[in-house]
């Protein structure tokens, strides 16, 4: 593979140190660390031209001239490669190519996103690939309190390309939060208010969003214009501002999604807990109605009590502490890049809860229930591998 690399780069998210003469390790948390041995004293001399700026050939020619033998900077490339440590300043294919070309202040803004990607992405010039491929995604975020508009931002901010918000009413001041809704916003519609939240924090100019079953004009052939029809969306959040309806979500407001096919992913602050999850892969995972079955079966009076819950009066003021609101927010910002750029979040087939005054995380897995028709029950250990295929479909 590393034949094909034209700019190799060190990883520059790694920390290098010497733990002899002979041995370096790269990268600092267990998570990520590598350690690499053994080189000597001249190879290790190379591992600092390794910085991007310089082609295959004029490596190769420094390495001639500090006296390394022929093959050399190949072999040291090759371990680099297999060890997961080096990257392509140009790699990333045509997508990551037209994204460099843009730069500028926008992929300025983007570089700690693209260094912390080159850590899961172990192919050279791949932190790339899946930054260019975020702007093709297109997400929507329904609920837009402080918990959904920081999500819309978080993700706009990331670099998703299409990021679509839905949410009645205007924005009242304890829909205000830093890093979601502003000050000025208060008394305007919550809609139009995060939209200009998810422009100002996109880095750069955003792809033109077409809702799913809109049409567009697209240049055709002759003097008419053809209609072209949008693809779907990746993944909804549904973040509601009645937090009830994101610990217990009523499993008839998302049939719409399971029949569609569309991944979502629930969230939500109700009382002093906030949850993340879970995340619902039509037919591969846990539904809402799975949660629901489960729950009952758990405890037989929970559908009474939410029933009651659900009727009763809706309260004026949502229970939504700021620090716990921002950190599920977070998390569900972090969960949802992590499933559109290819992998299976834990949130996958799971809910995490935090509760005040602790915020101590917990996980609980939300198995897929037998009696409920979405069909997951089926996946059996198999249900990773139908989760990202399904997901690959989606985003595709």
């Amino acid at each position: 593979m590393h034949n094909t690399i034209r700019h190799p780069m060190l990883k520059p998210a790694l920390r290098r140190g010497w733990r002899d003469l002979r041995t370096a390790q790269f990268g600092v948390t267990p998570a990520h660390a590598i350690v690499l041995g053994p080189l000597d004293t001249a190879t290790a001399r190379l591992l600092h031209l390794l910085d991007g700026t310089r082609g295959l050939p004029l490596l190769r020619e420094e390495a001639s001239r500090m006296g390394l033998a022929d093959g050399q900077v190949d072999q040291l490339l090759a371990r680099l490669v297999a060890a997961g440590l080096l990257d392509d300043a140009t790699g990333g294919g045509e997508a990551a190519q037209a994204l460099r070309e843009r730069g500028g202040p926008a992929l300025d803004r983007l570089r700690p996103d693209l260094a912390a990607l080159s850590m899961v992405s172990r192919e050279p010039g791949g932190a790339l690939g899946r930054l260019a491929a975020r702007r093709t995604t297109r997400v929507q975020v329904r609920g837009l309190g402080r918990v959904g508009a920081a999500v819309a931002a978080m993700l706009a901010g990331a670099g998703v390309g299409g990021v679509d918000v839905r949410d009645g009413g205007c924005v009242e001041p304890w829909d205000v939060a830093p890093g979601g809704l502003p000050p000025e916003s208060v008394g305007g519609r919550r809609e139009e208010a995060a939209r200009r939240l998810v422009r100002r924090c996109a880095p750069g100019r955003l792809p033109r969003l077409i809702r799913p079953g809109r049409s567009a004009s697209a240049p055709g052939p002759g003097p008419g214009r053809q209609p072209r029809t949008e693809p779907g969306f990746s993944l909804v959040v549904l973040a509601p501002r009645e937090g009830l309806d994101g610990y217990a979500p009523d499993p008839a407001a998302a049939e719409h999604l399971m029949a569609a096919g569309t991944p979502h992913l629930y969230a939500g602050v109700i009382e002093g807990t906030g949850v993340v999850g879970p995340l619902v892969l039509p037919g591969a995972s846990a539904c809402a109605n799975c949660l629901e079955l489960g729950r009952a079966e758990r405890d037989p009076d929970w559908p009474r009590l939410v029933a009651q819950w659900r009727s009763g009066p809706s309260r004026p003021v949502p229970s939504g502490e700021l620090a716990l609101s921002t950190a599920v927010a977070g998390l569900v910002a972090g969960h949802a890049l992590a499933f559109l750029d290819g992998e299976s979040p834990a949130s996958t087939g799971a809910r995490w809860e935090a509760s005040l005054p602790d915020l101590a995380w917990s996980v609980r897995r939300v198995e897929a229930h037998p009696d409920c028709r979405c069909g997951a029950s089926g996946g059996g250990e198999g249900g990773s591998h139908d989760v990202r295929e399904q997901h690959e479909t989606m985003a595709g």
